[in-house]
């Protein structure tokens, strides 16, 4: 139950400031739109367009959160991602577009096996090892591609990629639907935060219009997003990977196999990336070497915006996409006002450092703030084995 000391700390910087950024970032936006006599900013099109570019990012960095979460670190989400869409684009043809997929997809987890068994096993540091994977896997896909780019040219194919990846769902009474859901659950469980959050998705869906749609990519970003934020808050899974990125050695000692848990984060994380490569090879069906490159970091600056600790035991995946919203709103927002695309990085990139900057002082100050006399001790820790 919500106490009603709480709701500063719920409703403060901290805990929901990556949401009053988007909130106010899409307004302002959509005020600058309407004074230069351009189309509605926040048309059901749009909004759709920002959704479906965030995508990509948004399921690379649902999985890069528990990746974060666990205490390590994966920098070459973005070239296997690159991978997996040359092995799809290549293999496609010839073997026909599912059996690609399970190829592709089988790639990017044996990439991410092999780089948690080379941290976890070996013990170097998972940001070397991910590093020089980044490096390797997108000379592999220089090998793979010859340095072209590789197109499918098999009509049929083609067809089942782009239903796989452009097909559009209308989302407009789901959103209603999903927004009555919030309200009701947050008046039940007396969840503010989720309150404000309903009648936020309500607002947007109804200004948005009937006529809302969504590309598949963003569907399958909800529901991966979905089930992540089950498992990390009702599970014990998902406690036993808070514990393992908050202190190894103590979730060791209470019997957790930290070795499976981080070593799982690594699969979860090139899969997820494979997945992406997948629905990035079926957008055009075709790869350029040199796609997402550079991609990692904004997966990374994701995760960031939704307050994801860099030191592992604290995130929240429907932050990370909220914050990757909020990246690709900005871009959406240069390109539509033309507001001058050199100025980009360095907004995105003062963005990312003030809202690391927000989510350390608060830190600093709720660690550094005395508790009241009346709080009730904490009550002791329960030990894997005897919840088991």
């Amino acid at each position: 139950m919500t106490r009603t000391d709480d709701l500063p700390r719920i409703f403060g910087l901290r805990e929901a400031g990556v949401y009053y950024a988007l909130l106010i970032l899409l307004f302002a936006l959509a005020a600058i739109a309407s004074s230069r006599g351009l189309p509605p900013y926040l048309s059901g099109q749009n909004l759709g367009n920002i959704a479906y570019q965030a995508s990509l990012i948004g399921i690379m960095g649902v999985a890069m959160t528990v990746m974060l979460i666990t205490g390590a670190f994966d920098l070459s989400v973005a070239s296997v991602a690159a991978l997996s869409a040359a092995v799809l684009v290549g293999l496609a043809g010839s073997i026909g577009f599912v059996p690609a997929v399970f190829a592709a997809l089988c790639t990017a987890a044996a990439i991410g096996l092999l780089n948690g068994a080379i941290v976890q096993f070996v013990g170097i540091n998972a940001f070397i090892v991910t590093l020089g994977t980044l490096t390797a896997v997108r000379g592999l896909v220089l090998v793979l591609t010859g340095g072209r780019s590789l197109m499918v040219e098999d009509p049929d194919v083609l067809a089942q990629m782009l239903a796989f990846e452009s097909t559009r769902v209308p989302l407009f009474i789901a959103g209603i639907l999903l927004s009555a859901v919030l309200l009701g659950t947050a008046v039940w469980k007396r969840r503010p935060l989720m309150g404000a959050a309903g009648l936020c998705i309500g607002a947007l869906i109804l200004l948005a219009g009937p006529g809302f749609a969504v590309a598949a990519p963003v569907i399958y970003l909800a529901i991966f997003t979905l089930i992540m934020w089950a498992l990390l808050g009702f599970t014990t899974i998902g406690r036993r990977l808070y514990a393992v990125g908050g202190n190894a050695e103590a979730a060791r000692l209470s019997g957790i196999n930290v070795h499976a848990y981080k070593l799982g984060a690594f699969v979860l994380s090139s899969v997820a990336a494979g997945f992406a490569g997948v629905l990035f090879g079926s957008r055009l069906g075709a790869i350029n070497p040199t796609a997402l490159q550079g991609a990692e970091l904004t997966v990374i600056a994701a995760a960031i915006l939704g307050g994801t600790s860099l030191f592992g035991g604290a995130g929240s995946v429907v932050k990370t996409v909220i914050g990757a919203l909020l990246l690709f709103t900005l871009t959406n927002g240069f390109n539509v006002l033309n507001l001058g695309a050199n100025y980009q990085g360095l907004i995105e990139g003062i963005v990312v450092v003030a809202a690391a900057a927000i989510y350390t002082v608060g830190g600093q100050r709720r660690v550094g703030k005395p508790k009241r006399a009346d709080t009730a001790p904490d009550a002791p820790p329960v030990s894997e084995g005897a919840s088991a």
